[in-house]
């Protein structure tokens, strides 16, 4: 079987019904050891040995499938289109669950959580507590190894649906990295298509009954109750930090289902707009009363709905991924 038909085969088999229910059937290949564990993870190129052509690291997170290796396709594709490819070190990790673990009977080593709780930055179950933000972190100090990258100019962390949900929470909880700005290697974010976000204060952009919501405000949709990642940090110092970082929300103009199937419908979701585009509006529109100042963008994808990979190889996709 050739790299084309295998990649497609496993797509076909990551995005089915029953790969969330049951557990994915395509696990990456390659493994990036943490202290007491592994992650698993897809890589454009080997990441052990220097990479002196590579200037620009794009860590693309998966969605609720945890299908990394479509994500690492479509990643790589869409460097190829913004003819950056040969420089360009593509990164998907994989968050697996136990499930996952379980059936594909894999190593006791790697990674895995309960359910989609790395979504919302909460350790690992096993074989060590490491919070999914946390392992993000170990990525990005990774990648300003001076030996291994010695001409990196900046690292992207971009995701789509579920994974939107990880980097828009990872860009808010996310731990400074001082040694990034030394080396002159630039951070940013792509928050594509999220089914919420996590906001500030109690404000939402519809009304609602608090009464019959009482979590409209707990993490992973407000700054109640953090996981333990965020280390006792204020609601107030998160806020600075999180307006100071460079993001891009990147939103597709017919993610307009509001009965989409893997849109979330809980009330702490509902309260934030009836689907994808009128959320991802509302949140930025929250952001600028809050901080007229606000130096984040949102780019409109024409054309496209909920489709990581027509999101990310779009002309504005590619735009935004891979900025010169």
């Amino acid at each position: 079987m050739n790299k084309r038909w295998g990649w497609l085969l496993g797509l076909l088999v990551s995005c089915s019904p029953l790969a969330a229910e049951h557990g994915v059937k395509v696990i990456s290949p390659e493994r990036f050891q943490l202290e007491g564990g592994d992650l698993s993870l897809g890589l454009s190129q080997d990441w052990r040995q220097p990479l002196p052509g590579v200037t620009r690291a794009l860590i693309i997170v998966h969605g609720r499938l945890r299908n990394a290796q479509t994500y690492l396709h479509s990643g790589v594709e869409a460097a190829q289109r913004a003819a950056v490819g040969a420089g360009t070190l593509v990164i998907a990790p994989q968050f697996l669950n136990e499930s996952d673990v379980k059936r594909n009977q894999l190593d006791d080593r790697l990674l895995r959580w309960k359910g989609n709780d790395w979504m919302a930055g909460e350790p690992s179950t096993g074989p060590v507590h490491v919070s999914s933000y946390g392992a993000l972190d170990q990525i990005i100090k990774h990648l300003g190894n001076r030996t291994l990258f010695p001409a990196l100019k900046e690292i992207v962390v971009a995701g789509h649906s579920g994974g939107a949900q990880v980097v828009q929470r990872f860009a808010l909880l996310g731990h400074a990295h001082p040694s990034l700005q030394t080396e002159g290697i630039r951070l940013r974010y792509v928050v594509a298509n999220p089914s919420s976000y996590a906001y500030f204060s109690p404000q939402r952009p519809v009304p609602f009954d608090a009464a019959r919501c009482p979590g409209f405000n707990d993490w992973k949709y407000g700054l109640q109750h953090l996981p333990a990642y965020a280390k006792g940090q204020r609601a107030e110092q998160l806020e600075q930090a999180y307006v100071l970082r460079d993001i891009t929300y990147l939103l597709g103009q017919q993610d307009i289902d509001p009965n989409h199937p893997a849109l979330d419908k809980r009330c702490e979701a509902e309260a934030q707009g009836a689907y994808r585009l009128i959320r991802g509006h509302n949140y930025f529109d929250y952001l600028k009363r809050r901080h007229p100042q606000l130096r984040q963008t949102l780019v409109e994808v024409p054309g496209v709905g909920h489709d990581g990979d027509a999101m990310f190889t779009s002309p504005e996709g590619q735009n935004v991924l891979f900025t010169q």
